[in-house]
């Protein structure tokens, strides 16, 4: 290796696995020097998606006490197999749920009444927050639950987990229409973020971070949703398109960055349609259209909830979730999909077969996400969600 120019070390040490990477780290001060640079760290992270699928991290919302003493935390799932890792934590008896997005692998886990925790699963790096004001006074409250937002600010390079609730919810006479609190690492902090978004959002919902900016559903305004985002750079919020729909609760419709595109899976019997919006025209094309009559094939029953499109596998599977008590399933696209491209991928999921990711032996619930969990894993050797009640998280 000493007899190798140092750019062609720096390309073979793109190509391995963060574990072995920070061993590398004691080689030489060089090696240490190329592997903690950010340059070194985003090239390693873009290696890696396009190298691979994403992984599924699985985080267990139950109990497990009392649910199931056998069950952990978190563990990782290997896709096309039933084999899943354990990763150990220090709550192994504590359940928390997982946001829906992920940062160069980190992961946010929150519960309603106590700390969030920024977790790198790949390292096992963790850090506790402090609890916001919505987290205080949550437990004299309990309803409707709200969801924090975990994005990355992609000037400063910097993590933010928000926390946007409607003002209502707390009884707070602020004269505001909702409250927004984001959370500070350089003090350890929550703050207030004035303005908040002068539009109410549909409550429990799960935000999704997509290109420096978390998106929610606003609450249905003079017959519309719209799609409201705050750029995490400036702290200012926008609405940046109308949906193609009207709904009034989260049980028809759910937001996912699928392939780093802002989607919307929507039921619209007899179908599961799934929306991608064009961010530079702000308009919806619809790229996927499931039939809900094979659906109860697929999870036995009618879906109560709007399939979540995970992630797309080797450019020709698309991977979904439905709740916490089923498994999840792989779906075959068709075969020659560009050969469909003049009809806006129309109607792709009609009538293939499902193949199975994982069936759940116990009755435990998941809920899930994607992530790429290695990564820039190394971005902070620190710093990725979410199978059993397990929450998934891809990436």
């Amino acid at each position: 290796m000493q007899s190798l120019p140092h750019d062609v070390i720096e390309h073979i040490l793109e190509r391995l696995d963060v574990k072995t990477l920070l061993k590398f780290n004691a080689v030489s001060k060089q090696w240490k020097s190329t592997i903690q640079s950010p340059f070194f760290k985003k090239r390693h992270l873009l290696h890696r998606k396009q190298s691979r699928d994403p992984e599924v991290l699985l985080v267990s919302v139950f109990d497990l006490s009392v649910n199931n003493p056998q069950i952990e935390a978190l563990r990782t799932l290997v896709l096309r197999s039933s084999v899943s890792v354990k990763i150990p934590t220090t709550w192994e008896k504590k359940c928390y749920n997982v946001c829906n997005s992920s940062c160069d692998g980190l992961i946010c886990l929150y519960d309603s009444y106590e700390s969030c925790i920024i977790i790198n699963p790949t390292t096992r790096w963790h850090r506790t927050l402090p609890p916001c004001n919505y987290q205080l006074v949550y437990f004299e409250i309990r309803n409707p639950r709200s969801s924090p937002g975990f994005g990355k600010d992609k000037i400063s390079d910097t993590y933010k987990p928000v926390w946007l609730y409607n003002s209502d919810v707390l009884g707070l006479n602020n004269n505001a229409t909702t409250t927004c609190e984001v959370y500070d690492f350089t003090t350890n902090s929550w703050r207030y973020v004035v303005p908040a978004s002068p539009y109410l959002i549909l409550h429990c919902q799960y935000p999704v971070h997509l290109d420096g900016s978390l998106h929610w559903f606003t609450a249905p305004d003079e017959g519309e949703n719209k799609i409201l985002s705050f750029i995490l750079h400036a702290e200012t919020f926008q609405i940046i398109s109308k949906a193609p729909f009207v709904h009034d609760s989260i049980e028809k419709i759910v937001m996912c960055n699928l392939d780093d595109h802002l989607c919307v899976s929507e039921i619209k019997w007899p179908n599961q349609v799934i929306w991608s919006l064009d961010s530079d025209h702000k308009t919806w094309t619809k790229i996927y259209s499931i039939d809900l009559y094979e659906t109860s094939l697929w999870f036995g029953e009618d879906p109560k909830w709007a399939l979540k499109p995970l992630a797309v596998l080797e450019k020709d599977k698309l991977l979904l979730y439905e709740g916490e008590w089923y498994p999840l399933k792989l779906k075959n696209l068709k075969p020659k999909l560009w050969e469909l491209s003049k009809n806006q991928f129309g109607d792709l999921l009609t009538k293939e077969a499902f193949e199975d990711l994982c069936q759940k032996k116990e009755s435990n619930a998941f809920n899930p996400t994607t992530v790429g969990l290695e990564a820039e894993n190394l971005a902070a050797s620190k710093q990725r969600v979410t199978c059993d009640k397990y929450q998934i998280y891809t990436g």
